[in-house]
């Protein structure tokens, strides 16, 4: 059964048009994500499948309010079920997207899904304090996000060093993030970061509204950042700077 209602609030929230085989594709990933989550990795706790399709698939497509360049690189920061880097990946075939995880049988999942649609999506087991360090993706993506991964002091951490200067970190939160943005100020700035703007989203059927923080890089991060994995979180740099 196609996922029903999708099409149409991607189109009236989002103004995004999906083609019956991105439809298609959702349709598939979502059943996918709930049998390999009854059966063999612990990937999401939402096991309706409509509600996958709104708190899962419509929260991770909010991301294209943002101006995101034809052919930018993102990174999904602790992807986990892959969201929102194959949400993203689905509805905007042009990016080149990389999903970071760091739990191996997630990992698994994410090679699992992206070879079963097709797509070359590169798949990293790693961690992002690790892979923040590697020369090799270190300064080299337009976007990093992260959804539900840490508090925003820490997050900043291990999305800013993956930025290009002039790219974006998108923090995908719940709402009222006014606190953690105020304990974050002084790691954006210190880590070459900006606060751009916060935007509010409101989902259908989700009483709470969710928020996009955005922060750009203006200046390249210091290179002792990323710290050592499991740092950021004990020690923040709002906390220990």
């Amino acid at each position: 059964m196609l996922l029903p209602l999708l099409r149409q609030y991607a189109a009236d929230l989002f103004g995004l048009e999906l083609s019956e085989q991105q439809i298609e594709q959702f349709t598939i990933y979502a059943h996918q994500m709930l049998d390999w989550n009854a059966t063999k990795a612990n990937l999401t706790a939402i096991t309706d499948l409509h509600m996958v399709e709104i708190r899962h698939f419509l929260d991770s497509l909010s991301l294209l309010l943002l101006d995101i360049p034809l052919g930018a690189r993102v990174i999904d920061v602790g992807s986990g079920a892959g969201l929102p880097g194959i949400a993203l990946q689905i509805a905007r075939p042009d990016l080149r997207v990389s999903l970071l995880e760091s739990v191996g049988k997630k990992t698994t999942f994410l090679k699992h899904i992206v070879s079963h649609l097709g797509y070359s999506t590169e798949v990293i087991h790693g961690r992002a304090e690790e892979i923040g360090q590697n020369v090799h993706f270190r300064a080299r993506f337009d976007m990093a996000v992260a959804r539900s991964v840490a508090y925003l002091p820490s997050l900043v951490e291990y999305l800013l060093p993956l930025c290009k200067v002039g790219g974006v970190a998108v923090a995908m939160k719940g709402a009222n993030p006014e606190q953690e943005i105020s304990e974050a100020t002084e790691a954006i700035h210190h880590l070459g970061g900006k606060l751009q703007q916060v935007l509010t989203i409101e989902l259908p059927e989700v009483a709470q509204s969710h928020t996009l923080i955005v922060i750009e890089k203006i200046k390249n991060t210091p290179k002792m950042y990323p710290r050592r994995p499991g740092i950021p979180t004990k020690h923040p740099i709002s906390s220990s700077a």
